[in-house]
């Protein structure tokens, strides 16, 4: 196997779902995977050792966000998709929009804060300290203000794929690597302030997420119709697929396409869904505290009325 660029020759069968899915490890990908479950396992495990509770539901969102990740880059998909536009796509969409969703959906920062010992007495930073430094930074503030993450959003479309860094950094594994490590952090940051699930500089209410999300959708609903629509092929590296794959460069680019503006619906109905429950669950929490202060408040009215009529009994007496 050749993933040496322009040149690159694939002895590939035509891609089946059961074929992509066979064992095929990036190193680079299935070490950060095994890495950031075992930190993920061992925050929780900490928190459950001393008595604290941390939700199910967090540790599944996580682990299988963790799973795509590899599922698309660590299996035989990430080898026809050296190859094949369509797959490709398939792997961008995945990394870019379904995977940080899962993994945001997991709370690892919250989770981190509270699993991180505190630093002793004196000057000294611990882990903890320096992540909440890096959470108040002006990098972060700047990586999760929405006039960052949905031009961002957009440029990773149209400037990779329309110019010839798409071509350049297909040229080589490292290119490559990158530029999948690209997509997964443009799709962290620009869902990041959008799920608030974990805290962070940037937290707009929720009609602002819910507007933040959809900014950047119509511009990938014309990126895919682009690539449909067009008469040649626009990316020089899938222009001569492997006759062995026995397709067609335009028909493949077609079908990238058509992924690219269908694959949008799904993570906007799962951020949709989230953002639902975590504004009903706001609004119950909000109605809570006010009872919990009206009932307060009745006591004090009522404490105070007894104690009058003692007053008068007194007086009377």
């Amino acid at each position: 196997m050749d993933h040496s660029g322009h040149g690159m020759t694939m002895d590939l069968p035509p891609f089946t779902l059961g074929r992509g899915l066979g064992f095929s490890a990036d190193p680079f990908f299935l070490i950060g995977c095994l890495v950031g479950l075992a930190l993920y396992g061992w925050g929780v495990v900490r928190l459950r050792r001393r008595g604290d509770s941390w939700p199910v539901h967090r540790v599944a969102f996580f682990a299988v966000g963790v799973l795509t990740v590899g599922l698309t880059m660590c299996t035989k998909l990430n080898d026809y998709g050296m190859v094949m536009f369509s797959v490709h796509m398939v792997q961008h969409m995945i990394i870019s929009m379904l995977s940080p969703i899962l993994l945001l959906l997991g709370a690892p920062v919250t989770l981190a804060l509270r699993a991180l010992p505190v630093a002793g007495r004196g000057n000294r930073k611990g882990p903890r300290e320096l992540l909440l430094m890096l959470l108040r930074s002006r990098f972060m503030r700047i990586v999760t203000h929405p006039a960052f993450t949905i031009p961002l959003f957009i440029a990773s479309l149209y400037g990779l794929y329309f110019t010839p860094l798409f071509d350049f950094l297909m040229g080589s594994k490292t290119g490559h690597i990158a530029m999948m490590v690209h997509f997964l952090f443009v799709g962290l940051v620009f869902f990041w302030p959008i799920m608030g699930v974990d805290p962070g500089p940037h937290r707009p209410g929720y009609i602002m997420r819910m507007l933040e999300l959809f900014a950047g959708m119509p511009f990938h609903a014309f990126f895919g119709i682009a690539l449909m629509m067009a008469t040649e092929p626009m990316v020089q590296v899938y222009k001569h697929p492997p006759v062995s794959l026995g397709i067609e460069a335009l028909s493949d680019q077609e079908a990238a396409g058509g992924i690219a503006w269908a694959f949008s619906e799904i993570p906007s109905v799962l951020v949709l869904i989230a953002l639902v429950f975590q504004w009903y669950g706001s609004e119950q929490r909000i109605s809570r505290r006010s009872d919990r202060a009206e009932d307060r408040n009745g006591d004090k009215e009522l404490a105070a009325y007894n104690a009058y009529l003692a007053s008068l009994q007194a007086r009377g007496q």
